[in-house]
């Protein structure tokens, strides 16, 4: 019995290892470019979901870059909240408007504003995740720590999620468990894709 459980768990962590790697090797010249059409495609979904308000993180150098998409949400006026991870394993989110930046507890970019609570990401119209791989139905597999499937499993009236990606991301499926959440769709350089 225990081995059955272990195997979603391990399949992740393979997935996770070989995704991880892939990232690292991927050429300054293809990052670039993967960058503006994401950038293009987040303001792109941003503008017709019409969202005021959202929830978005700041992207690591060997992340698909989100960075230039929160400058043009700040720019534009609309509400930029930013995850702050706990030591118990929730979200706190932070208002952000492109200016100071500090390191959560994980080492995570997170701003140096006011630190409002879990329930804060109530009140956005879009939700832009990370993720390191997403299926075709949806599910998210992430980088293992849990934090946004329980921020969006305790979400009563949950806007749109979107997950961002790199094409080779979007795979047929990837191993889940229970506590694991479905995002709504998912942002790549290619376009957008809704589920």
């Amino acid at each position: 019995m225990e081995g059955m459980t272990d195997a979603p768990e391990s399949q992740k962590r393979a997935l996770r290892a070989e995704l991880r790697e892939r990232r690292r090797i991927r050429t300054a010249s293809e990052r670039e470019r993967e960058g503006t059409a994401l950038t293009q495609h987040l303001i792109d979904l941003t503008s017709d979901l019409g969202a005021r308000s959202i929830a978005a993180y700041l992207s690591l150098p060997e992340e698909p870059g989100t960075r230039d998409f929160v400058e043009w949400a700040c720019e534009n006026g609309i509400r930029v909240l930013i995850p702050v991870s706990r030591a118990d394993g929730l979200l706190d989110w932070a208002p952000y408007d492109g200016s100071d930046e500090d390191e959560d507890l994980l080492g995570m970019p997170t701003p140096t504003s006011e630190l409002l609570g879990p329930i804060a990401i109530n009140s956005v119209d879009l939700i832009v995740v990370p993720a390191a791989s997403v299926d075709r139905t949806g599910m998210r597999l992430g980088w293992g720590r849990g934090y946004f499937d329980k921020t969006l499993g305790s979400m009563e009236n949950c806007p749109p999620v979107y997950a961002v990606i790199f094409d080779d991301e979007l795979v047929d499926s990837v191993p889940s468990e229970r506590h694991d959440q479905r995002v709504d769709g998912v942002v790549t350089p290619s376009g957008i894709v809704a589920f």
